[in-house]
């Protein structure tokens, strides 16, 4: 016998004409369950880095103190297993409470919805690095692809009209379509240079220039970085791109290039970003730690100076 199919009419369901409203309110939450931790696996290509760091040892001990209050996200694998989508840092501070269990918002959706779930919770944290930014915006932007989304990320990054996708992606952390497209651009760095725009020795203009040099010439201008103790500045970037893209760039003539004197070249203090991390507050982001640094230098000047 065929099975009526049931007509919605948008009207209340007949138990709900029972519920007061807070009941109501409590009925539509999302369900929270305790799962096993041994049960999750991360999200494959996670883009962000869990650290060990004075947040995590926080974390640790609120968590030991008060227990889970943010539930993690998941979404069920088919095989009885987990996949995390949002909390691999909750998950991590967990462990190392010695919990084995944690609270989870389970929520049936597709790999590429988890995909644009993934990056937009975790774009909320306040220190997020370039790397990190630049996997994060591309697993989005190939997300929105397969969905069959228009990306408008075909122009050159250095400028150029900003689609209304690439302006979608950066929305959470106040990126332009073009600093989208300059991002995912580091995707095509080597790790050793990757870093080097983590750690803030190498600026994101002159980082995009480079990621248009083949590996192999990309190694030997970090070679090039290592030995003679200098970052080529954006306009040398910019003729060393050029020189590739025209096929006649060799490791000598990137030393001349770089062992030109800068016009306005001075002595620099490399301080990486780790090693200081602890006493940056929590509420400035990685692009205004600079900022913080001068200031607090300033602060510190002012209340050392002898009083008049």
């Amino acid at each position: 016998m065929r099975t009526r199919p049931k007509i919605d009419l948008g009207l209340q369901a007949f138990d709900d004409l029972f519920k007061d409203d807070q009941e109501l309110k409590e009925s539509r939450l999302p369900k929270i369950y305790d799962i096993p931790i041994e049960l999750i696996d991360d999200f494959p290509d996670h883009p962000f880095k869990v650290n060990m760091d004075e947040d995590m040892e926080q974390l640790v001990i609120s968590i030991k103190e008060r227990g889970l209050i943010t539930p993690v996200t998941l979404i069920p694998k088919g095989d009885g297993r987990y996949e995390m989508v949002s909390g691999h840092r909750r998950k991590k501070a967990c462990e190392l409470a010695g919990l084995t269990m944690i609270k989870a918002d389970i929520k049936e959706i597709t790999h590429d919805e988890a995909i644009i779930l993934m990056v937009e919770s975790n774009l909320q944290r306040t220190t997020i690095l370039p790397s990190e930014k630049a996997f994060s915006y591309k697993m989005r932007l190939e997300a929105l692809k397969r969905q069959g989304k228009r990306t408008d990320l075909t122009s050159n990054p250095s400028g150029g009209k900003s689609g209304e996708t690439a302006k979608a992606i950066g929305k959470d952390s106040n990126d332009s379509a073009t600093q989208v497209r300059r991002y995912i651009r580091l995707t095509e760095l080597i790790p050793e240079l990757l870093d080097m725009v983590d750690e803030g020795k190498i600026a994101l203009r002159p980082a995009v220039e480079i990621s248009y040099l083949s590996k192999e010439e990309q190694t030997i201008l970090y070679n090039l970085m290592w030995n003679l103790d200098c970052t080529p500045s954006h306009a040398q970037t910019i003729r060393i791109r050029d020189l590739s893209a025209k096929g006649i760039l060799n490791e000598n003539l990137m030393k001349k290039i770089m062992l030109e004197e800068k016009p306005n070249q001075k002595e620099k203090i490399h301080i990486r970003y780790d090693q200081i991390r602890e006493y940056i507050p929590r509420n400035i982001s990685f692009e205004k730690t600079t900022d913080y640094i001068k200031k607090a230098l300033k602060f510190y000047k002012d209340a050392n100076s002898p009083r008049q």
